[in-house]
């Protein structure tokens, strides 16, 4: 019961966090005038090597934090329900 408990956090916590950044980079996209690649992914993790006009939110690490959390969550609770005793 802990572990279900543990991996629904985990799962709860990254969805959480990478719809919150998907949402403020969708709303922030009409800002960008100038980009690299597709215009939510440089919203997101931006480039450094373009200058001091680089409009970006620079979430990236947040981003994938919250992926690697949801992905956490989800084996747990996966491993959970095929190893019941």
């Amino acid at each position: 019961m802990k572990r279900t408990i543990i991996g629904a956090t985990f799962l709860f916590m990254g969805s959480l966090i990478s719809l919150a950044i998907l949402i403020a980079a969708a709303l922030y996209i009409p800002s960008i005038t100038a980009w690299r690649g597709t215009k939510l992914w440089f919203a997101i993790y931006g480039a450094n090597d373009m200058g001091n006009d680089v409009q970006s939110l620079f979430l990236g690490l947040p981003f994938t934090v919250g992926i690697v959390l949801f992905i956490l969550g989800f084996i747990v609770l996966v491993f959970e329900y095929f190893n019941k005793s």
